[in-house]
């Protein structure tokens, strides 16, 4: 049995907290970070890990490394997750971080600062929540834009690499709001894209966005730096025309997804030529036998875990 999307139980929470190809370049954060020493060279797909941060913390991704050279076994971590909100008072879309996410974002120096230092970059997913806001209903190419520059603006206060969007639990309609648009994403992946040439930009393929990437004869799907598929336990090639060295048909959640099928699924990723392998909900845990059961296939050794 899949495990689709996320689970109800976790989303919940965030609710109800009111809520191969990586970036260019080294991190500069405004903080005063320094440019990061190469890390240890490994060849195979861009590991990706999502990182419930109401439960887990950041610094856990660095934690695994390949027994056969040491490089790191993620590449790319994400913040999960951040939340597009609704202002009744002004009409719009505001960016909003719950106590988790915060707490992370204002402790940069160790929750993220460590894993940019073994060159692994870190972005930040963002959600819909509940309020009707959502990446498909922006009113205006301003509005759209306006979210953009939060977006932006956020990647540069904190020094992150980058932003993932995931189309879910907006509620569409709610609090007045719109229903989803055909330019509306178009608009808002255009501005942030202008905003940061040089950072990424992932879509966690799900929701009306997805859906909604070419308007007025522009397509946004050469903005991306990845797309992945939001089912875990299962395969399935994102519909958006990039490259297969920037897409994750494989979907696991660590511990969730049996050692077999992430097996199966990271053999399948390099079989058929795929650049990307997607996880998500690593813990603190001592996860290292589910994680070599992939990292055996994409790169022909075990996983180690150092606490």
């Amino acid at each position: 049995m899949f495990t689709p999307v996320r689970s109800r139980v976790r989303m919940a929470a965030l609710a109800l907290s009111a809520v191969a190809a990586l970036a260019f370049g080294a991190t500069t954060a405004t903080t005063g970070a320094t440019a990061a020493p190469a890390p240890a060279k490994k060849q195979g797909p861009t590991s990706v890990a999502y990182v419930e941060v109401n439960n887990n913390n950041m610094r856990n991704v660095g934690k695994y490394t390949l027994a056969n050279g040491g490089g790191n076994v993620f590449d790319v971590a994400v913040i999960f997750a951040a939340n597009i909100n609704y202002d009744t008072g002004t009409k719009t879309a505001q960016l909003h971080f719950n106590e988790n996410v915060q707490r992370v974002l204002d402790n940069a120096a160790t929750e993220i600062r460590p894993l940019q230092q073994k060159g692994i970059k870190v972005v930040l997913s963002v959600l819909g929540n509940h309020q009707g806001a959502g990446f498909a209903n922006f009113p205006s190419q301003q509005a759209a834009s306006g979210f953009a520059k939060q977006l932006s603006d956020t990647v540069t206060k904190y020094g992150l690499d980058g932003i993932d969007f995931d189309d879910e639990y907006a509620e569409y309609g709610n609090n007045g709001t719109g229903q989803p648009n055909a330019s509306s994403f178009v608009h808002l992946v255009t501005a942030l894209r202008a905003n940061m040439p040089g950072k990424i930009i992932s879509l966690y393929n799900i929701g009306p966005a997805a859906s909604r990437l070419s308007y007025g004869g522009v397509d946004v799907s050469s903005k991306f730096d990845y797309a992945w598929n939001p089912y875990y336990g299962t395969w399935q090639v994102p519909g958006i025309a990039l490259p297969k060295s920037k897409l994750s048909p494989a979907a696991v959640e660590i511990g969730g997804t049996s050692q077999s099928t992430a097996a199966d699924l990271a053999r399948r990723t390099v079989k058929e030529g795929y650049g990307v392998y997607l996880t998500y909900n690593l813990d603190g845990t001592d996860r290292s036998a589910d994680v070599s059961a992939f990292t055996k296939e994409l790169y022909g050794s075990d996983a180690v875990y150092t606490p």
